[in-house]
């Protein structure tokens, strides 16, 4: 089966892309390269993986394509505030040129969508029918994202999965966009405490992007389509047990540091995957500690090598 990954060389899609030739597909990476990680750059050229350069927002073809995953998307709240229109050109209308020729080749297409989506909570867990009211222009492109295959899906017959993603963490996360994670584990590794914006005590549901890359694997084994689910572990954490656990792992004696709440941040999320678990069979496998664990050894391999260069 041939797979191709837009945004392949990025966070999400590279790690996507890695395991589902580990899986045995087919896979080909597409990526304008603007924004890649290097690690999964640098780990898709070691894998012999085709880095294919271009762009979604002239995307026209994907004929010889089984599945399309598109993972390429700008993802950082802040900037999307600064430039609505860019977002939504590269997100939601990119989205768009995707969807259709893939509803023109009969490719299934699954689409990394966001729990930004969601906006504030009503009520928790989230559920897939809870309402939609993005509070930024990201999470609106990725609902206009998810609109879009809805009515391509009636109108073209288009075969389509948007997995809404949680708070994805994992190595070679973008230092530019990194999550609450990579920010905490970056400094324990040098051994500063944790640096926390409020009280601490919002809940997030951290996902490992291994996690991710699995629940991608299911939707095209099990052949669900024209369906949303929640991709994340149904588990709130919150920001302060987060920081205690990395000061823990990373042996730092020191509380972790406050400083005044960020405007605009949602209090609480976390998710409900029944959905997912009853369709794709998904369920999280790796902890928390596990993947803190992970990320605190590589960013401190890294600091080896930077020390011996």
């Amino acid at each position: 089966m041939r797979v191709l990954v837009t945004g392949g060389a990025g966070f999400i899609g590279g790690h996507v892309a890695l395991s589902l030739a580990e899986r045995g597909y087919e896979v080909v990476v597409l990526d304008n390269l603007e924004r890649p990680s290097s690690l999964l750059l640098a780990r898709l050229r070691e894998a012999g993986l085709p880095v294919l350069v271009g762009d979604v927002r002239s995307f026209h073809d994907c004929g010889g394509y089984d599945v399309v995953v598109h993972a390429a998307a700008y993802i950082d709240v802040a900037e999307s505030v600064e430039k609505p229109v860019e977002y939504l050109e590269n997100n939601a209308v990119a989205t768009a040129r995707v969807a259709k020729a893939c509803a023109g080749s009969g490719a299934l297409l699954v689409y990394m969508s966001s729990a930004a989506v969601y906006g504030e909570p009503e009520s928790l867990p989230l559920r897939e029918d809870h309402p939609t009211r993005p509070i930024s222009p990201y999470g609106l492109s990725k609902l206009v994202g998810e609109q879009v295959l809805q009515v391509f899906a009636r109108t073209y017959g288009l075969r389509y999965v948007a997995l809404r993603l949680f708070n994805v963490y994992g190595p070679g996360q973008s230092s530019a966009y990194a999550g609450v994670v990579s920010r905490f584990v970056e400094r324990a590794a040098r051994g500063l405490p944790p640096v926390i914006y409020g009280d601490g005590l919002q809940t997030r549901d951290f996902v490992h992007v291994r996690d991710v890359a699995r629940a991608v694997h299911l939707c095209v084994e099990r052949g669900v389509v024209n369906e949303v689910l929640n991709v994340a572990t149904g588990r709130p954490t919150t920001i302060l047990e987060l920081a205690r656990l990395v000061c823990r792992l990373a042996g730092i004696g020191a509380e972790p540091l406050f400083e005044k709440p960020r405007p605009g941040d949602i209090r609480h999320s976390y998710a409900d995957i029944s959905k997912a678990e009853s369709l794709l069979g998904y369920k999280p496998t790796v902890s928390l500690e596990e993947g803190l664990r992970e990320l605190l050894d590589l960013y401190r391999s890294a600091q080896g090598r930077e020390a011996g260069g």
